[in-house]
């Protein structure tokens, strides 16, 4: 594997960490802003966007890459050229048409979240500014993820690397910049929130500009290497190209969509449902915004753990074309233990943790009581949203990725289910149990449907469980004693935001150097970091 490659690979990995870590930290000072209500407005522009951005783009960063490469090995540069060229002028019209769309069904979707008889909330006309203002968006991502994957097919993650920082950037200053403006010189928190979603807008048209100065900056260079190769430079026709393109994109595109399908359920139900039971607007969005963020809070250490275990699912692609069974049953299990070492501890301590670390963040304005309560009762859902993107990419690796679609579907339904049946009994609770018996029917099916692919034994998987199970167990006691500590002999001498950041960052801090301490005692620690190296 040589230099440039690796270099590249980490390039693209830090960037979207970097980018990740940006999108979480925006939050603090925007939900600040804004409070529990512009949040769960931002929430009803946001989702939906999610979605169409998904279905316009068609996973195509993952499938032109894949797609450039192919023909780049082939001596062919003149397909890359042809697929830049005619993919443009695809992801301008679905960029169009996604935007389009959005913009027209902004009343539609304002009505589902907004009770015409109930003013105690949002307005109906403050959903529709602000999905449509987002929808602007759309013009501009899908033709700047086609660029990305141009670049990556072409073994050069800089630009696509530096782009997404540069986007992300670029929009969470016009964000939060903007919002306290508009805030400060006395305008409405609606405006405030336009600001914010118009600020995807803002990110794209920064990280398109960028990659359209490389791409012109190197067309020189890109052109020679078309004409040197000229043998091998045969066109292929549209449709054929596009075939092959969307093949790939596919499975991409379903598996990506889960976890933005099971937050809009969330997004445009809970209201409803809530009402129902005899909850005001008001109410009903304070719960809707409060999962919203405790969603983000837990997708941080997702992120982090699938970020270490993904880097392993090339390796397991390889030896499965190669038809060596047993050396992808072996990597399987590597890539599981390293998840559960990362994912595990922070989705207990988080869950140990819950309220002090959502006043931490989230400070006293933004329902502390009910955020900390859903934290704690979402938090351990960090396990099977991180079991859910490795299986899942697992399948796609052993190709089985038309099964996925299946699991991730039965999940769906199980969750649209849950969230009506629950709601009685466990109020604000439910649609967060809901999605744990979405998540666990799909995870289950994965499994099921790698164990009959490769007769994959899960036995010797819950025995490499069974350590990092045991030191979190250890952590988790610890944990618990240093909040009682501190919070026996400084509650009354600190007031509650204060306590809540000194509870937090000390036993976050116990608990993260008991974890690594006792990892590197027992030597899993040295194990997980040469197994990912080996792998």
């Amino acid at each position: 594997m040589n230099t440039k490659f690796i270099r590249g690979t980490f390039f693209l990995t830090a960037s979207t960490l970097i980018s990740k870590i940006l999108g979480f930290i925006y939050i603090i000072p925007f939900t600040a802003l804004v409070g529990n209500s512009g949040y769960a407005l931002y929430k009803y522009a946001y989702g939906p966007y999610t979605l169409m951005l998904s279905i316009s783009t068609m996973g195509l960063p993952l499938a032109v890459s894949k797609f450039v490469s192919k023909y780049n090995g082939m001596g062919n540069y003149r397909a890359g050229q042809d697929l830049l060229k005619f993919g443009l002028y695809l992801m301008i019209f679905t960029g169009m048409l996604s935007s389009i769309i959005l913009y027209s069904l902004a009343p539609f979707l304002a009505e589902m979240v907004i009770s015409k008889h109930d003013s105690t909330g949002n307005k109906l006309e403050d959903v529709i500014y602000v999905i449509r203002l987002v929808s602007f968006a759309l013009l501009i991502v899908p033709p700047m993820s086609l660029l990305r994957g141009y670049f990556q097919g072409n073994q050069s993650m800089g630009p696509s690397a530096l782009s997404t920082i540069l986007e992300q950037v670029v929009r969470v200053i016009f964000l939060v910049l903007g919002a306290y403006i508009v805030i400060k010189f006395g305008h409405s928190v609606t405006e405030a929130v336009g600001i914010g979603t118009f600020g995807a807008f803002v990110g794209a048209i920064a990280g398109l500009g960028f990659l359209t100065f490389i791409y012109h900056k190197r067309r020189s260079l890109i052109k020679k290497q078309v004409t040197d190769s000229d043998d091998s430079n045969q066109r292929i026709k549209p449709l054929p190209m596009f075939k092959e393109l969307i093949s790939y994109a596919i499975p991409f595109v379903l598996v990506g969509l889960a976890i933005p399908i099971y937050q809009n359920i969330d997004t445009f139900t809970i209201n409803v449902l809530f009402q129902s039971i005899g909850y005001k607007q008001d109410q009903a969005e304070s719960i809707n915004s409060v999962i919203g963020l405790a969603q983000i809070l837990v997708m941080v250490p997702v992120s982090l753990a699938t970020a270490f275990g993904m880097s392993l699912l090339p390796g397991i692609t390889s030896s499965y074309v190669k038809g060596n069974l047993k050396e992808v049953k072996e990597k399987m299990n590597k890539t599981f233990q390293i998840l559960m070492f990362f994912t595990l501890p922070a989705a207990i301590g988080l869950c140990l943790l819950g309220k002090p670390i959502y006043i931490m963040i989230f400070g006293m304005n933004n329902s502390p009581v009910l955020g900390g309560v859903i934290l704690q009762w979402y938090a351990p859902m960090a396990i099977l949203f991180a079991l859910f993107t490795v299986t899942a990419s697992i399948l796609q690796g052993i190709n089985q990725q038309k099964k996925v679609i299946i699991g991730m579907f039965l999940g769906i339904v199980i969750k649209l289910i849950l969230n009506f049946i629950l709601l009685t009994n466990f109020k604000e609770v439910g649609p967060v149990l809901a999605t744990y018996g979405g998540y666990m029917v799909s995870v289950l099916y994965n499994f099921y449907l790698i164990r009959k692919a490769i007769n994959y034994k899960l036995f010797p998987l819950v025995r490499a469980f069974a350590l990092p199970v045991s030191l979190v167990i250890v952590m988790s006691i610890v944990v618990l004693i240093a909040n009682y500590l501190v919070t026996t002999y400084l509650a009354t001498k600190l007031s509650m935001y204060h306590l809540a950041i000194t509870t937090s960052l000390f036993c976050v801090f116990v608990g993260g150097i008991v974890y690594l301490g006792m990892s590197l005692k027992t030597k899993m620690l040295r194990e997980v970091l040469v197994r990912r190296k080996n792998a």
